[in-house]
């Protein structure tokens, strides 16, 4: 998260009503302490991202297991059985290797972490792929990118796509609809 940055993460809702704002949005108020009746204006840029749940399947097919004596020290049973296992990943290449005295445990290990690290490089093409759709929906932020006005000492919100106008406090309260 970055500064300034604030994220809703909203189970058991339909987001297909959260297609309209995206953008920004600008809040207009009178405060109390202002005597001359200025208005302050602030803005706020906002992005809906649906979560992406990803599940890794790796096919047994894609994986090449190889069997070795392991190195190093550890007497007779290390250098004369075969237990270290060598796992390779065919369509990324990557090599995994794992030394121990048990072939299960070697195995389990090393595709646990064949698992780890491409789950690691699916995300981090994830996150991109999230970074560049938000900064699509937030646009510049300017005056111009505007989606919706907030304006409390008139008590309306105005909808600048659909041009529609309600209550700020009917919204405040979750009547998006209103505006839609």
């Amino acid at each position: 998260m970055r500064p300034g940055e604030l994220v809703l993460e909203v189970e058991g809702v339909d987001l297909l009503g959260l297609d309209n704002e995206p953008g920004g949005h600008r809040i207009q108020r009178v405060p109390p302490t202002e005597r001359k009746g200025r208005v302050h204006t602030s803005t706020v840029t906002v992005s809906v991202l649906e979560k992406q749940i990803k599940n890794l399947v790796i096919s047994d097919n894609d994986l090449r297991i190889e069997w070795y004596s392991g190195t190093g020290a550890g007497g007779q049973h290390r250098n004369k059985k075969q237990n270290s296992c060598r796992l390779t990943h065919i369509p990324s290449g990557m090599v995994i290797t794992a030394q121990g005295r048990s072939r299960d445990d070697n195995l389990r290990t090393a595709k646990a972490e064949i698992f780890k690290r491409l789950d690691e490089q699916t995300g981090l093409v994830m996150a991109s792929d999230i970074g560049s759709i938000r900064r699509e929906q937030v646009g510049s932020g300017m005056r111009g990118d505007k989606v919706r006005t907030y304006r409390f000492q008139d008590d309306q919100v105005v909808d600048h796509q659909t041009g529609k106008r309600a209550s700020c406090e009917k919204v405040l309260r979750g009547y998006f609809n209103l505006l839609w």
